[in-house]
């Protein structure tokens, strides 16, 4: 039953794509929840469907079957109403324009006037911890900055949903943990819905509110664990006994779900 305050809802989703080899069954009757702040990370070994389910509510990718809302709407009509900011795993920003100029892009295709531009792209950057980096191009950053600037902008039209798919895959593991608790500020400071795709246990239980374990395709929830954790999490908490526990938990779900193959 859809609760009154889930903000993605999946019921008996299916997705099976049609390819020359035949076709693809990515996602088999799904159903999850997702409510107003919720932290929702979905793990699962490569080629699950993890991706594939956050291009379904972003309206990348269209469902063979069941239903997806996002807001009580359809995902069409939550992108047209722009209700979700959306990063992927490269930052994505164009190598021409400044940061500023990357961050402000979807406000100029909004038609936002130009002062309240500027007003929205200092905010956002401040968010970041990108605040006096505006003028700077993409190639003067490191990838890790390059990525908040992507959250940034993200950011920037101010939906109260972001998906992001991975964004921190491709960096170290210092950066990595550094990103990850500016996050955890970023989220608890905006209280925004945030889903989450990531191939690494400790992020995802460090990070979430609820964890989503899904199986080799297609793509099933063989878990979801609702985090016990407090939402002021140092990175020390990954070697308190309770994390230790809910990861081992995420393992064997993972496990069951190769065995069940």
């Amino acid at each position: 039953m859809r609760s009154e305050k889930s903000v993605i809802s999946a019921k008996n989703l299916d997705l099976t794509f049609q390819t020359n080899d035949g076709p693809v069954h990515a996602l088999s009757d799904v159903n999850l929840e997702i409510e107003a702040g919720d932290f929702v990370s979905f793990i699962g070994p490569s080629g699950c469907g993890k991706t594939t389910f956050l291009r379904v509510m972003a309206d990348l990718e269209q469902p063979t079957g069941g239903i997806v809302t996002v807001n009580g709407v359809s995902p069409e009509a939550a992108r047209k109403a722009r209700a979700y900011g959306y990063v992927f795993q490269a930052a994505g920003l164009y190598p021409w324009r400044t940061i500023g100029g990357n961050v402000r892009l979807p406000l100029e295709i909004m038609g936002i006037s130009k002062a309240e531009q500027a007003d929205r792209v200092k905010r956002v950057l401040e968010l970041v911890d990108l605040a006096g980096f505006e003028r700077k191009f993409p190639w003067q950053l490191s990838g890790g900055m390059q990525q908040r600037a992507s959250i940034a902008r993200a950011l920037s039209f101010d939906a109260d949903i972001l998906l992001m798919d991975e964004p921190f895959g491709a960096l170290d593991e210092i950066v990595r943990d550094h990103l990850n608790e500016q996050l955890l500020s970023l989220w608890a400071r905006t209280q925004k819905t945030i889903a989450f795709v990531t191939h690494s246990i400790p992020e995802a239980v460090y990070l979430s509110t609820k964890i989503v374990v899904m199986s080799p395709r297609p793509g099933r929830i063989t878990d979801v664990i609702e985090s016990p954790l407090p939402r002021e999490r140092p990175l020390e908490i990954r070697e308190t006994p309770e994390f230790l526990e809910i990861a081992h938990r995420v393992r064997e779900g993972l496990r069951a779900g190769h065995l069940d193959e």
